[in-house]
């Protein structure tokens, strides 16, 4: 009796590989994903720091954060515009 094929590679979707398991990668805190969001905006990134976040830094968390970060960002200039056009 013949063996059955062994099932195709996974593409897309969940990772397989366990959290736990010495090849998953490391869990980032949404703070350092905060942090390497703003460090973007700025420009200020390091590469080996780039390339260290894209493999533990979830895609959600990043679109989040980056959401996050420009609204903060047009709130500051809205604030900053009010306070300048009313001062004149």
């Amino acid at each position: 009796m013949a063996q059955p094929d062994p099932p195709p590679p996974r593409v897309g979707g969940p990772d397989p590989t366990p959290a736990g398991s010495p090849d998953a990668p490391p869990r980032v805190s949404f703070l350092r994903v905060l942090g390497a969001v703003f460090a973007s905006f700025l420009g200020i990134r390091k590469k080996a720091a780039g390339e260290r976040d894209a493999t533990s830094i979830k895609l959600v968390h990043v679109v989040f954060a980056g959401l996050l970060g420009a609204a903060i960002l047009v709130a500051l200039v809205l604030t900053l515009v009010r306070l300048v056009t009313r001062a004149g």
